[in-house]
């Protein structure tokens, strides 16, 4: 019978072993794929790792800024109103 119970060690043993095969089976799969298939994946790789970063750098970026715009556009917005509402006279 299986126990549920498992030990950190034991855990990170599985962890460990499902990586080497993770990439024992990937290490396979290049060794047998032909050299444009290769080149294809090298480049294909290469984009997804330059383009990701940048992509989620420049969301990031862009939702500060809105965010700032937001931020500063309010306080103007709750002033105009506020000086609005005040009767002429005082």
């Amino acid at each position: 019978m299986k126990t549920v119970n498992k030990t950190c060690t034991e855990t990170l043993r599985e962890a460990y072993d499902g990586t080497v095969r993770i990439v024992r089976h990937a290490m396979r799969r290049l060794e047998r794929m032909p050299w444009p298939s290769l080149l294809v994946v090298c480049v294909m790789l290469a984009l997804l790792i330059t383009a990701l970063p940048l992509a989620l750098t420049l969301f990031v970026l862009f939702l500060l800024v809105k965010l700032a715009a937001n931020a500063l556009g309010s306080n103007r917005h709750q002033a105009h109103r506020h000086d609005h509402a005040r009767p002429h006279g005082q």
